[in-house]
This record gives C-alpha cells, sequence and structure tokens, in this order.
C-alpha cells in the first residue's frame, strides 16, 4: 500500500487528524477499488482461457468428425470401384479365353492350308469337321453375348448421384443451423423514413425522391433512411436474410428500440450509436459499424452478394454478418450481454447517383437461393 505522505499544515503526529483520516479512507478506498478491478481483470482473462478452450474443443471434435465422414466416403469409394473392378476383370478374362480361342483355331486352319495337297477326301472329311469348329467358335466368341451389367452400373451412378445431391444439400451445415433459427422479420411502416415505401406485407423497403404523405410519430426516422421491424427478440438464436441483388448502397443490422429517431443524422445511423450494430456496403466497399467505431474489410472488396443474413444468439451475446450466398462469414460482433429488445433494422440508401432504386428485400429463410 502506497504510504501518503503528511499532509501540509497537518500534524502528523497529533493523536486525531480528521484530514489524515479522510485520506487514509480514501486511499484505502481506491485500493479496494483496484484490488477489485484487478480480480475482475484474472476472471476476465480465466474466461477468455475458458472460451479459447471449449472453442478449440468444439472445433476438434467437428474437425474429427469431417474426418470420419471422408473415411466413410473413401471407405464406400472403395467398396463400390472394387465391385465394378472385380466385375470387370472376370468380364476380361472371359474376352481374353474367347480371343485364344480364335487364335487356336487359326493355327489349326494354317496347319490345313499346309496340307492342302493332300488327298482330296480326306480334305472334305476335314473341311466338314473345321466348318463345324469354326461355326461353335464363331458362336461362341460372338461380341455381342458379352454384355456388362449397364442396369446396375446405372443404379450405382444414380446412387451416387442422389448421395452427392443430399451431401449438398446438407453443407454448409451453418446454412441448415441457421435456418432453424429462422427470423419472422417484418418491418414496421410507422418507423420508416418518408422517402421509404415499405410494401403492404411489410417485407421490402424501397428508396423514392418523393417525400411521403405519413403521419408524424415520435417512433419514425427523420434524418436517415431507416426502417425497423415491428417485432423484437429477446431471447435464443434469431437468423434473417435480406436480398441486396443490383444494390449498390445499403445498411443493415439490429438496433435496441432506444436509437434515435430525430435531431442530429449521425445519430440515427446503424451503427453510429452503442445501440445498434451495421454492416453496410458502398460501391463495392463492405464496413461494419458498432458504437462509432468503423471496422473495414478490405477482403470483401469487390466482392458481390446477393443476400446478406444476420445472425443473433442472445446466449452467446453474439451479432454475425454473412453473405448468405455462400455462407461467408463477414463480421462478428461480441456484446457479451444484450441490455434491450433487439429489432432487425435496414436503410436501403439514396439512389446513389441513379444506380441504386432495387429494393431492400426480405427473404424467406427456408427458401434459401443454392449454395454454391
Amino acid at each position: 500500500m502506497v504510504v501518503l505522505p503528511p499532509v501540509s499544515g497537518v500534524n502528523s503526529t497529533h493523536p486525531y487528524c480528521p484530514e489524515m483520516e479522510l485520506l487514509l479512507k480514501h486511499q484505502q478506498r481506491l485500493q479496494r477499488q483496484r484490488d477489485g478491478i484487478a480480480h475482475r481483470m484474472k476472471k476476465l482473462a480465466a474466461k477468455q482461457a475458458e472460451i479459447t478452450k471449449k472453442t478449440n474443443a468444439v472445433k476438434e471434435k467437428i474437425r474429427k468428425k469431417y474426418e470420419d465422414m471422408k473415411r466413410v466416403l473413401d471407405e464406400d469409394l472403395r467398396i463400390t470401384l472394387t465391385q465394378l473392378d472385380t466385375e470387370y476383370e472376370a468380364t476380361e478374362k472371359y474376352v481374353e479365353d474367347r480371343i485364344e480361342e480364335c487364335y487356336h483355331l487359326t493355327q489349326e486352319l494354317d496347319q490345313e492350308l499346309s496340307k492342302i495337297d493332300e488327298k482330296t477326301q480326306e480334305i472334305d472329311i476335314q473341311n466338314a469337321e473345321t466348318e463345324k469348329k469354326i461355326s461353335e467358335t464363331l458362336k461362341l466368341t460372338d461380341p455381342d453375348r458379352i454384355q456388362m451389367d449397364e442396369f446396375k452400373c446405372g443404379q450405382l451412378l444414380s446412387l451416387t448421384i442422389n448421395l452427392l445431391l443430399f451431401i449438398r444439400s446438407q453443407v454448409p451445415v451453418t446454412k441448415k443451423l441457421f435456418q432453424t433459427y429462422a427470423a419472422d422479420v417484418v418491418l414496421d411502416a410507422d418507423t420508416a423514413h418518408p422517402k421509404l415505401i415499405i410494401s403492404p406485407k411489410g417485407d421490402s423497403a424501397t428508396f423514392t425522391e418523393t417525400w411521403q404523405d405519413v403521419p408524424e410519430t415520435p417512433s419514425r426516422f427523420e434524418t436517415t433512411l431507416n426502417v425497423i421491424s415491428r417485432e423484437g427478440f429477446s431471447e435464443g438464436q434469431q437468423y434473417w436474410e435480406v436480398d441486396v441483388k443490383g444494390k449498390t448502397y445499403w445498411e443493415l443490422g439490429l438496433t435496441y428500440p432506444s436509437i434515435p429517431r430525430k435531431g442530429r443524422e449521425e445519430d440515427s445511423w446503424l451503427g453510429r450509436g452503442k445501440e445498434s450494430w451495421c454492416m453496410e456496403y458502398f460501391n463495392g466497399d463492405y464496413t461494419a459499424w458498432h458504437g462509432g467505431v468503423e471496422h473495414t474489410l478490405p477482403l470483401l472488396a469487390g466482392k458481390q452478394f446477393t443476400r446478406i443474413g444476420v445472425y443473433c444468439s442472445f446466449p452467446g451475446g453474439v451479432v454475425c454478418f454473412l453473405g448468405a450466398d455462400t455462407m461467408t462469414p463477414l463480421h462478428c460482433f461480441c456484446a457479451g450481454t444484450f441490455t434491450d429488445t433487439l429489432h432487425p433494422a435496414l436503410c436501403p440508401g439514396h439512389d446513389n447517383e441513379g444506380t441504386n432504386w432495387k429494393s431492400l428485400n426480405i427473404c424467406d429463410v427456408s427458401r434459401s437461393a443454392p449454395v454454391l
């Protein structure tokens, strides 16, 4: 503990000094607070180590399962090819035997040709025997009598194709998992900026230059082209997707109801405050925002996705953005613990010099576009 020097004007040897007692109490309180913060840092470090250990354990288990699947598929491939090879080898041997028979017959015919000067009667008898042998040999060696089991081969190929289609329907596994978290997102027209047209079903938002004749409500955004969902969620896992095909500018994410709707424009932008999380796309560049902190994503520059997925886990306290076409992770925020209900939010953006007139459309996740 740091020992405070005597306070000017205070007799430190005096048996009772109120000023010194106050300073000592303040010093002790600060020390206790410092010790508490230090203890919290240790607990956070332990939590970090625990999360790292658990994450690595899950990754290792999943990796081993994929290795098991590969071994199973490799073994199934070996068995299937071995079956085909066994049948091929049997057929190949049969054909080679027939070729050998024909070869031996040609040898016999050569010998007969060399005896052409012998007696006619003997030649006639031999010719009859030879003709019969030739006829039998040609009958036995007719290539049309040698057939593959093409029906079974076709069935094997069909089953293999079906297995491939099934595997493709199951990967990426994150797609199948996130589909089980599908959220029913309906946009709330009463929150939409007056320059946004919200579809009757609440599943799309379109920018227009015309200021719409809409009621002024406390919940309506007035300075930014935002709209949020009617319903929010405060537990479990939620996933939704937005069709962004043909757009050159958009913003989408999640927000607490407390996001500012009026006042300064910057305060209402998604991700500019601590109450919202946002992914922004503008002219080929992707940026993630939260708490006014910009996270540029240069590795994604130039990439285009037709759908963007947003995943939220209340137990995990995370918000993740994905290129839903291929389930490519774009950026993930960790909030630790969410403190309020979360609402899906989006901004279709202005016209961007005539390049950004298309709508933002909420997708039916159960009928997502095929994974490439």
